[in-house]
């Protein structure tokens, strides 16, 4: 008789979440991923962690009153993008998620943005798993980081599996990666998927990777991503992947292409591959995604899936949706981090006459004023004949006028040093004949000053040093960034050669020297 009142009591109440056999079950996953530091809304009033919070709290109630359980995601990359976040390490940022009911991320390539023990950190500040499932230990293959995470929502049990891109190991800094190795990921899933189904009874799989979503599997010179993996997987391995990396909102069309009409506060549709939802929520919290699923006899069947603008503008500056209130508890936690940022940043360093090209589609394709710039200033601190940077170690560009240590410290959020190296001409030709051969549309692609060549049917020829023909028998200095010359972006590893010198220098320190000896800086005269 207990037994009988026992569960007919659990019927009707709702926190025992026993349901008759075969009837449907309903989840709803909300999503971002790529936060990048964006803690705080921008200048224009737009996304922002407080904002954020109201939206989600708003999409839990509206859930739960459908019976609907509800879990939030993140593909990860919360480092490195804005300096007021920048300089405390994402303190404020993997709070906030906390605070924002966050179930689990995948551990994107830029949390390798510092040394170990700042992500060891940042997973105390976190109430929730960091998740990377093929980020192994190169000595025995052990798991380095939780490969997954269990979690139980109204008698659902879903299981989380992270994943991380492979470019990893190229573009993160070497010198903070340690014994780490990024192994093959759709075998890394697969085995721990097989490992997980055989201990644990689960309802749901989710894959959160920081990959990136490449339309086709086109990935080009990029590590291959969400699409690559849906397809290289046995099918039902898997429901869905919660991406990053590539931040962009994907959003697919009626044939399968990708949807050149989406625009904030338009209708998307995911990417669906062998069975598996991709889903992706652009960058910087622009956006939460929000998918409600079905469950029935085992078949998850999608309702509904939009990306919800967080305050964002249209071109006229009007908020493309109501605007979202920030919730008050959360901003006011955050305003101390957001004011100790400001006080550090304030002020006038210098001034340019001119607009100083650092975006991705300048200096990843072609030579950028920008790019000279940094590289006259670290030569300078230097004494070097030429230097070189990777177009990829530009993050931003300067605007016309005064300059502040903010506008440095967003072209160069890595706090990567100085180093030079001494070479002998025919060291420096070898050394040439790889590092001018990285293509456009690549992080690694060169940028130089006081350099100049021609690759001619496949030969390096014409080498030009200061203006003077390469001399095999000379010696040249050259200024790089410990980034580099670490053998970052596939860069030759020089820190163990003859002639190698690292120094303590910053990049960011260097630039913003350069800036308050020699301004006002001619853009023109660069």
């Amino acid at each position: 008789m207990r037994i009988i009142f026992t569960m007919f009591t659990c019927i009707l109440l709702s926190s025992c979440q026993l349901s008759p056999s075969g009837s449907p079950q309903f989840l709803t996953v909300l999503h971002t991923n790529d936060n990048h530091g964006r803690f705080w809304h921008n200048e224009q009033g737009e996304y922002g962690m407080a904002a954020r919070k109201t939206l989600l709290d708003k999409l839990r109630t509206q859930a739960k009153h459908k019976g609907h359980a509800v879990l939030l995601l993140s593909g990860g990359d919360i480092n490195t993008g804005i300096p007021e976040s920048d300089l405390q390490l994402a303190e404020p940022d993997f709070k906030a998620m906390s605070l924002l009911g966050y179930d689990a991320m995948a551990i994107g390539n830029h949390e390798f943005d510092n040394p170990l023990n700042v992500l060891e950190q940042q997973q105390k500040w976190a109430n929730f798993p960091l998740l990377s499932a093929n980020i192994l230990h190169a000595a025995d293959n052990s798991h380095a980081y939780q490969p997954y995470t269990i979690v139980n929502k109204q008698g659902l049990s879903i299981a989380i599996v992270g994943l991380t891109t492979t470019d990893t190991a190229k573009i993160a800094n070497p010198q903070y990666l340690g014994d780490l190795i990024f192994a093959e990921p759709a075998a890394a899933l697969s085995s721990v998927v097989d490992s997980l189904k055989a201990k644990h009874h689960v309802d749901v799989v989710i894959a959160v990777t920081h990959m990136g979503h490449f339309h086709d599997a086109s990935f080009g010179i990029n590590a291959p991503g969400d699409v690559t993996l849906a397809r290289n997987i046995a099918p039902n391995t898997i429901d869905m992947i919660i991406g990053g990396h590539s931040q962009e909102p994907v959003c697919i069309d009626a044939q399968g292409k990708p949807d050149n009409q989406f625009a904030p506060g338009k209708a998307c549709a995911p990417d669906q591959q062998n069975g598996v939802w991709i889903m992706q929520a652009h960058e910087w919290g622009k956006y939460v995604g929000k998918a409600e699923f079905k469950i029935e006899n085992g078949v998850k069947t999608l309702l509904s899936y939009e990306l919800i603008p967080v305050n964002l503008k249209n071109a006229d500056g009007e908020y493309i949706n109501d605007y979202i209130q920030p919730d008050p508890e959360l901003k006011a936690f955050l305003k101390p981090y957001q004011t100790f940022g400001e006080k550090k940043l304030k002020g006038s360093i210098g001034y340019v006459d001119g607009y100083l090209d650092g975006k991705r589609s300048t200096v990843r394709f072609k030579q950028s004023n920008l790019a000279t710039l940094i590289i006259k200033a670290q030569m300078s601190s230097v004494d070097a004949d030429f230097g070189i940077i990777s177009g990829g170690g530009i993050r931003h560009s300067i605007d016309t006028g005064e300059v502040s240590y903010k506008d440095v410290l967003k072209v160069h959020p890595f706090k990567n040093r100085i180093t030079v190296m001494q070479w002998s001409g025919a060291d420096l030709y070898d050394y040439l004949n790889i590092v001018a051969r990285f293509p456009p549309d690549s992080g690694a692609y060169l940028q130089y000053h006081k350099l100049s060549f021609d690759i001619i049917d496949g030969e390096l020829s014409n080498i030009m040093i200061n203006n003077e023909p390469l001399n095999l028998n000379a010696r040249y200095r050259m200024s790089i960034n410990s980034y580099n010359a670490a053998g970052g972006d596939g860069y030759p590893n020089l820190s163990s050669l003859e002639g190698f010198k690292p120094t303590s220098m910053t990049d960011a320190d260097v630039l913003k020297a350069y800036l308050q000896k020699y301004s006002p800086i001619k853009v023109n005269s660069l």
